[in-house]
Order: C-alpha cells, then structure tokens, then sequence
C-alpha cells in the first residue's frame, strides 16, 4: 500500500523520533510505499488563516493553499499517525493539518448540508501515540487522540477502514525497558500493517 506518515514532534532527538523511526522501519520491511510527512520538517503552517475559512465551504478554492498535502492525502491508502498526546490532545500542528488539509471535497463532500464520506481511497489507519498520564486519566477525559484515529478518521471513509491505535501511557514514569518494548511493539505492528 502507497502510506501516508503523519509525524508530529519538533525534537529530532525525542522519544518519538524513535517511534517514528521505528514505524518507517517496519513499513518498509512490509513492502510499503511510504510518503513520510514531518510536519514540523516540512514547516507546515497550521493556522487556518480567515481567507480558508471563507473558502472552506467551496472545492473549487479550498485547498489552493494546501494542495501539495492535499495531494498526499488523496494518493494514500493508509494513513499512519504519529504523535503525542498534550493536553489531551494531539499537538497543534497535526490538529492544524486536520483543520487545513481535510477539506470538504477531500476527505467529505457535503450533499444537502449532510457531510458524506470521500476518502474512500483509505484502507487501513494507525495510530502510535504517547501520553504523559496514565490510561485512567485519558479514559476520564474520553481520549480525544484515540477517538481522532479511530473514529474521525474512520468516519472519513465511510467506516471502511480498518484502525488500530498503539498507545504507550503514563510516558512521565516509563522505564527504558517498558519505552523500548513500545518501539518494539511499534516495529513489529508496522512490519505486519495492511
């Protein structure tokens, strides 16, 4: 499958750098078309300025700003989220590419003011996320990153995408051990994804 990677972490050197590594990793061994997205890399911009959002209604000016990435999106047939949870959420910039990039008449197109599937292109989603807390505290707070992956998103392609979602919680107490069985875990996915 063509694979869309979607990192989100500015530190090169960060415990998601490896994540992401480790997820390149097991995709290519799988065989995989991978189109690698770092978002803070490639300086993705993820404020929707007030001209998109007049424009954000109409297919025909939308994506004028973002059509590099909205290409991307639309040659995919799986997308891989990578990315940290803060304040329960996932960062801004992947938020802002949500916001900028899944546009009506790219990820949904609206019929009658009803919002109808379009990235029918997508057949598999992943996501391999990181939080600071414990699962408890995501779970109370109803995992606004785990319903992203494998709700949103699936709800883009008329729920026929299969999800899986990889989370390593309470990072704030993780010990070498239980973060490189993670990256393990993570390769090891990504080498059986598909």
């Amino acid at each position: 499958m063509r694979v869309l990677v979607l990192f989100a972490h500015p530190l090169a050197d960060s415990f998601h750098a490896a994540l992401h590594a480790a997820a390149l990793g097991g995709l290519a061994r799988a065989g995989h078309e991978i189109d690698d997205c770092d978002l803070y890399a490639e300086g993705f911009d993820p404020v929707l300025s007030a001209e998109e959002r007049r424009n954000y209604h109409d297919p025909a000016l939308n994506s004028r700003l973002v059509a590099p990435w909205v290409e991307r999106v639309q040659k995919a047939e799986a997308i891989v989220c990578v990315f940290p949870t803060w304040c329960f959420g996932p960062p801004a910039i992947l938020k802002g590419f949500f916001d900028r990039v899944f546009l009506p008449g790219v990820s949904f197109r609206l019929e009658n003011g009803v919002a109808k599937p379009a990235l029918t292109n997508i057949r598999r989603i992943a996501g391999i996320v990181t939080y600071g807390r414990p699962w408890w505290t995501a779970l109370l707070m109803g995992d606004p990153p785990r319903m992203a992956v494998t709700r949103y998103l699936r709800v883009l392609t008329g729920w026929k995408a299969k999800a899986e979602y990889l989370a390593l919680y309470d990072m704030n107490r993780a010990t070498q051990a239980r973060r490189e069985a993670f990256v393990a875990r993570v390769r090891d996915r990504m080498a059986r994804f598909g």
